[in-house]
């Protein structure tokens, strides 16, 4: 098929390119569109929240208001799920929400690349996790964190398959976690991806195409309002998730 190749292919926006090479003892550790998009989003959430707050009101500015309402909907979030204990991870949790939500937004826009559809990215977030969970389980448990393994009130009879399913599900948390985030990201980009391409092939048809570009058109749309809404889901469940895997941090027998 003549023309550019990007317009036509769904898989395009995904594609990792170098912009300054490094490496380092063998390892290719250079600087991608990907590395960059991460770095924006970093300097727009930390860059908002600063501003945001650098000046506030007895009576807040929209600004400040949004970053209130969303530092109170993780904060409230957080509470719920580990109770007053868990504030003490509130930094981190408000961190991963902010950067994931930046992220998928900035994905949304033309020539962006979507740092959240690529299983590495959301693959390091829930190892991260993973770890900070594992660690101050341990930290604050000492051995009575492996209570988390232990369900109370199973027979002892079915004790060690018991035991081993919920070893198995702790260790593949980050598998579920990452893919979960990655996937929804992926097939939501593809998906809009196609039906904009159809409105565009159907388009080049003459006045036939021009009227059935209508339905695609209208799907491109309300995929498109959808996709804003699933940038902010997504975030929200990847910290609920946190949320929740923190609470089995702090109580284990629970």
């Amino acid at each position: 098929m003549a023309g550019d190749p990007t317009k036509v292919d769904p898989i395009h926006q995904f594609h990792i390119n170098t912009l300054i090479p490094i490496e380092v003892g063998g390892y290719d550790i250079s600087f991608t569109n990907s590395s960059l998009l991460m770095v924006i989003s970093v300097v727009l959430a930390g860059g908002f929240l600063f501003l945001a707050t650098s000046s506030r009101g007895i009576v807040p500015g929209r600004a400040q208001s949004i970053s209130e309402i969303l530092y109170e909907f993780i904060a409230s979030m957080l509470r719920d799920s580990a109770g007053s204990q868990g504030m003490k991870f509130f930094p981190f949790v408000f961190t991963l929400f902010m950067f994931i939500l930046v992220a998928n937004l900035l994905g949304m826009f033309p020539y962006f690349i979507t740092v959240t559809s690529h299983l590495i990215v959301t693959a390091a977030l829930a190892v991260v996790v993973f770890l900070m969970v594992l660690i101050a389980g341990l930290w604050r448990n000492g051995l009575g964190f492996f209570k988390l393994f232990v369900p109370s009130g199973i027979p002892v009879v079915l004790m060690p398959l018991v035991v081993a399913i919920e070893v198995i599900s702790f260790l593949t948390r980050p598998i579920s976690h990452s893919v979960r985030l990655f996937a929804n990201m992926l097939a939501g980009h593809i998906t809009l991806k196609v039906f904009s391409g159809f409105v565009v092939s159907l388009t080049s048809m003459g006045a036939v195409g021009f009227v059935g570009a209508i339905l695609p058109l209208g799907m491109a749309v309300g995929l498109t309002a959808l996709e804003f809404l699933i940038a902010f889901l997504q975030a929200y469940v990847f910290a609920m998730l946190t949320c929740i895997y923190i609470n089995d941090a702090i109580h284990p027998g629970h």
